[in-house]
């Protein structure tokens, strides 16, 4: 798996959050680069199971569509008369 890359507004945004968390959850100040060494460490250990967990998703909503189509295709089947 390739590593997340977040575009710079995003990664910025996430950054902020995980400051102002920080500070209102643990009354604690960290600046911004231990703020955004935090987010790389949460991308780095759950980036893995959240992109599994989206492939399994999409895998299931795969299998969903070919039943319906191969519905469809049945549906087109001549009858005999």
């Amino acid at each position: 798996m390739k590593p997340i890359k977040l575009p710079k507004e995003q990664r910025d945004l996430i950054t902020e959050n995980i400051r102002s968390y920080f500070e209102a959850e643990r009354g604690e100040t960290i600046g911004h680069l231990a703020a955004d060494n935090l987010l790389e460490f949460f991308l780095k250990e759950l980036g893995p199971a959240v992109y599994n967990a989206a492939l399994s998703d999409c895998r299931s909503l795969a299998v969903q569509r070919m039943q319906s189509l191969e519905e469809d295709i049945y549906a087109l089947e001549w009858k005999k008369r």
